[in-house]
């Protein structure tokens, strides 16, 4: 579409102030419905064991089943948005994945709970690198860390009301499982409707955004620039650099204790606490709030403290480490605790330290990866990282399985976290090509 065109369309209807929140209100839509869609099964896993008589291990393995095609999906998806542009990727992904989540009422059997959550995870892969591309699309650098916190505490909050109205509709249905899958997927269909009809890849391309609000952005950052006309680094410049190989060492480190609440929290509350359903609703939902608030507050603490440091790597990486440690290091008591408020309390900790790292992973490759690459980039980081979605839900199946204790999944957790935080602290600051940060002088990396 020309330039001509596009003021065109602009000025066809009146401007709205403020498009770019819009367009991160409906992100953080759509990242609700991910863990929403995410933690059904986590809630619904113990009725499911009852029914088809299995154990602890073989749960484990279809819960894991989920990251098997996850993972590589977030590295595909990042190089899709790139390529196509985020809102068709995101559009077909989380139409993809609702249509999986509906189709979970249909399996009768270990190996169709398996393919099914195959493919689940296929659809859902593409949100987090999608996610970093249209917030770069859509925000100057100096607010992409907050930009990025406050859609990405969509992630834990989808998880803090899944959890309540899955219960809620499992009780609803006599515990029918099958139900809390079908109303989810029909959800989700509308959602994915509605992100195609709000977003627009580039804000030049919005025809309700106004002179101001494009000036704004396209001013102030570089991602906006003709980068037709500039030398792009290779995809393998960065996947090189040890600064990106820490990240995604770090990042798996936080995945593992993801994954792993994520998957066993709801039945690690029922077995160790004996809680009923209706108390798994407030109990399994409080802590993820905390996950919320926390991923709120650590993107816009990093952007303030990276702008009035003007050493954004540094800061980013300490925070991550700091925060990554101290929530992996509080995991060893949380698996010895011995009521209902306490684990509870402990957990939201937990979680509040660890979302405090989140957006860092995000920061930390958008402040010196060429825009051209970010999606690539982003989309190998989160790969590495949901690797750890691939084994821990297995694992910790296992664990709890053959040791018939909580501390042995509980403290590998807390060491992977705690060796992932260290290879980011340690790492020296990242190399940026000659045209890739344009925006930053060669010692804001440091």
């Amino acid at each position: 579409m020309s330039t001509a065109t596009q003021d065109r369309a602009r000025f066809a209807r009146k401007p709205i102030r403020g498009i770019r929140w819009r367009v991160l209100g409906a992100n953080a839509a759509v990242l609700m419905l991910n863990y929403g869609d995410r933690a059904a099964l986590g809630v619904a896993a113990p009725l499911i064991i009852s029914e088809f008589g299995l154990s602890t291990g073989t749960m484990g393995i279809i819960l894991g089943a989920f990251a098997f095609t996850y993972a590589p999906a977030c590295f595909a998806g990042g190089a899709l948005a790139d390529k196509y542009g985020p809102r068709k990727t995101m559009a077909i992904a989380a139409a993809w994945w609702s249509l999986c989540t509906a189709l979970t009422a249909l399996c009768f059997s270990f190996m169709t709970f398996f393919i099914q959550r195959l493919l689940f995870g296929a659809g859902e892969g593409p949100q987090g690198a999608v996610t970093a591309r249209t917030m770069a699309n859509w925000f100057p650098k100096r607010e992409y860390a907050t930009a990025m916190g406050l859609t990405f505490a969509a992630n834990p909050l989808g998880a803090a009301l899944g959890i309540p109205v899955v219960t809620g509709l499992l009780v609803l249905s006599n515990n029918n499982w099958r139900v809390p899958f079908i109303v989810l997927g029909a959800v989700g269909l509308i959602i994915a409707a509605w992100w195609y009809w709000i977003i627009r890849d580039k804000p030049s391309l919005h025809p309700r955004i106004s002179d101001q609000e494009l000036a704004l952005i396209t001013t102030t950052d570089a991602q906006t620039r003709d980068l037709a006309t500039e030398s792009v680094p290779p995809l393998r410049f960065y996947l090189r650099q040890p600064a990106v190989i820490a990240n995604a060492v770090a990042f798996f480190g936080f995945s593992w204790l993801l994954f792993m609440f994520l998957s066993w929290y709801p039945l690690f509350l029922v077995q160790t606490q004996n809680i009923s359903l209706s108390s798994l609703a407030w109990a399994g939902s409080l802590p993820w709030v905390a996950g919320s608030i926390g991923t709120a507050l650590g993107g816009i603490l990093s952007d303030r403290l990276a702008r009035r440091s003007n050493a954004p790597f540094r800061v980013r990486k300490w925070m991550t480490g700091f925060f990554l440690a101290l929530s992996g290091a509080l995991c060893i008591p949380l698996a010895a605790v011995n009521s209902l408020g306490l684990a509870v309390g402990l957990f939201s900790v937990v979680l509040l330290l660890l979302y405090l790292a989140n957006v860092q992973f995000f920061a930390i490759v958008r402040d010196f990866v060429h825009p051209a690459r970010l999606g690539g980039v982003t989309g190998f980081v989160h790969f590495c990282a949901n690797l750890a979605g691939v084994i821990a839900p297995i694992v910790t199946g296992f664990l709890i399985q053959d040791l018939g204790s909580w501390t042995g999944a509980f403290g590998l957790a807390a060491g992977l976290a705690i060796t992932g935080a260290v290879a980011l602290i340690l790492v020296k600051s990242p190399v940026a090509g000659a045209k890739d940060t344009p925006s930053v002088n060669a010692t804001a990396l440091k």
